[in-house]
């Protein structure tokens, strides 16, 4: 096949938004009720009794976590669903005998969840304006930083949906790696605040690279070496890219 098939890839995209707006409330509106709550509670209540962090008040400092936290979320709930109900209800099957390189089902599932948490992302941004939480100081970077994360959790998705014998085993990378790395990863305090060890410890955290990327796009202030967020941030791409083609190559549980 010469070229990209754009308009199969375009359809594959089309028909995962049709079966994210069939459950809309789940997809979209849940993530904006969770984000609001958060907002509310830890930069409104809570911080309006806490003193400025990086020379922000805590509710700009800890929007980029939020922000972050609900992207994560979305991107790999939905790459994961879909990619474990296609397996499921063997609905995979009509995409792997499709005009389709590997490459191009890779890329059909993660556009449709990263398109997924960029909506997210920008109800939120609206929420965050009404709590006068925004700040943008570089929408280039702000841009990379919320695609780069989506894909990164997009493709890890699709490796927890191909991986996935049952619904319980579908939420296990969520609960057990995702969640506790995402809160260790400072995204409601500075790790200045931290003692040496912790701090040193956090810095091993991808997800302390994701966050800080995000809150220097938004409020100018790092606590990582930019270059060093970066490799982790691409390398995460190449590496779960190049795994995920790689299993649908070889049809590992895709086929009998």
């Amino acid at each position: 096949m010469n070229g990209i098939n754009w308009i199969g890839i375009y359809t594959m995209i089309r028909r995962e938004m049709m079966r994210m707006l069939r459950v809309v409330i789940q997809t979209l509106v849940s993530p904006l009720i969770s984000a609001t709550l958060y907002i509310f509670i830890f930069g409104h209540v809570i911080g309006s009794r806490i003193s400025l962090i990086a020379g922000v008040p805590y509710i700009t400092f800890v929007f980029p976590g939020i922000l972050m936290l609900n992207i994560i979320m979305a991107s790999f709930s939905h790459a994961s669903s879909s990619v474990y109900m296609g397996r499921f209800i063997k609905s995979i099957e009509e995409i792997l005998i499709a005009p389709f390189s590997y490459f191009e089902i890779v890329f059909g599932f993660a556009a449709a969840a990263v398109i997924r948490s960029t909506l997210v992302a920008v109800g939120i941004l609206a929420i965050g304006v009404l709590f006068h939480a925004v700040t943008i100081t570089s929408p280039f970077l702000f841009l990379f930083y919320v695609v780069a994360i989506s894909t990164i959790f997009a493709l890890t998705g699709i490796l927890v949906g191909l991986w996935a014998n049952g619904f319980e085993q579908l939420s296990a990378l969520n609960t057990f790696v995702i969640t506790p790395l995402t809160y260790l990863g400072g995204i409601f305090y500075s790790i200045s605040m931290l003692p040496p060890v912790m701090a040193h410890i956090t810095r091993w955290n991808p997800f302390f690279y994701f966050a800080d990327g995000i809150r220097h796009s938004m409020i100018g202030f790092s606590e990582a070496n930019a270059y060093v967020g970066l490799a982790v941030i691409l390398g995460l791409v190449a590496v779960l890219g190049f795994v995920t083609i790689y299993l649908f190559r070889i049809g590992w549980r895709i086929r009998s």
